[in-house]
């Protein structure tokens, strides 16, 4: 199997149908752009890609594989992800480390995990299925949650930790669901991220929450909060520089408003590079 990468710690947005003309036309500096696999199963879509794959690194960030499901693994589902990847050649195809079938009905959610060691391995053995099928390392991305299926044996980042190392997958880490994890579940970000093994950790995601009542919401509809971004300068300074992506998906602004946040993950990663090096 394989994995390509993206160069040491560039920063690219998620690309959405609305933005797709502009871009296109002023080719903004981005290190890489990200879609949703399952946008582009279709041949139309899948051309539009690969006109934007000639200015841009692509990644392919999927929902569907419902890697934690005790389904069985949708052979279809990964035939037309196996065929779209072949056909972009991206630099990462990614899933969540979620579940989102049961009984083969689908549910519109990424549902969590409990975290015990048998659904770490049950997790493990599928991951390590659909990259045999896909012939690539994935990338699995930690969800946010609002409740816990039980006490558990570990933390969530033990768990991560462990799917990731029985797999050989990579993590995604999703530096604003950790925060809003930590906020609803009552848990240290920092500790989260000091738990993380760096050797794990492939590319990096930011976005933004809404607090609705007592709890805060992954709606990637906002601007990156400010306690996302201390947090993501303690993971860049933990773990070092990676690909980052800003997501975007709902009440989608300009692009303009996009790209300035881009520009600010830049920066983070360059303050980061400086202390480093002092």
């Amino acid at each position: 199997m394989t994995a390509r990468a993206c160069g040491r710690a560039g920063v690219g947005i998620g690309l959405r149908a609305q933005h797709l003309r502009e871009i296109l036309e002023r080719l903004p500096a981005l290190a890489f752009v990200e879609v949703h696999s399952e946008n582009y199963f279709g041949d139309v879509a899948a051309a539009a890609l690969e006109r934007v794959r000639r200015d841009y690194a692509v990644s392919l960030h999927g929902v569907g594989l419902s890697l934690g499901s005790s389904d069985p693994l949708d052979e279809q589902h990964l035939a037309k992800l196996d065929e779209l990847a072949r056909r972009i050649d991206p630099i990462f195809v990614s899933d969540h480390l979620s579940w989102s079938s049961i009984d083969g009905r689908f549910l519109n959610e990424l549902l969590p995990l409990p975290f015990t060691r048998e659904a770490a391995a049950h997790t493990a053995s599928r991951i390590s299925r659909a990259q045999d099928r896909l012939g690539r390392v994935l990338l699995v991305e930690n969800v946010s949650a609002y409740c816990t299926l039980g006490p558990g044996e570990m933390s969530e980042w033990e768990f991560v930790s462990e799917v990731a190392r029985r797999s050989g997958c990579r993590l995604l880490l999703d530096v604003n669901n950790i925060h809003v994890n930590a906020a609803n579940l009552g848990f240290d970000g920092q500790r989260y991220i000091e738990g993380i093994d760096p050797a794990l950790v492939a590319q990096f995601h930011l976005g933004g929450h809404e607090a609705r009542d007592a709890m805060l919401v992954d709606t990637h509809g906002a601007r990156v909060a400010r306690e996302v971004w201390s947090l993501f300068a303690e993971a860049v300074s933990h773990i070092g520089e990676r690909p980052t992506l800003v997501e975007w998906d709902t009440d989608l602004p300009p692009l303009d408003v996009l790209l300035d946040e881009a520009r600010a993950a830049r920066l983070v990663i360059a303050d980061g590079a400086a202390r480093a090096a002092a």
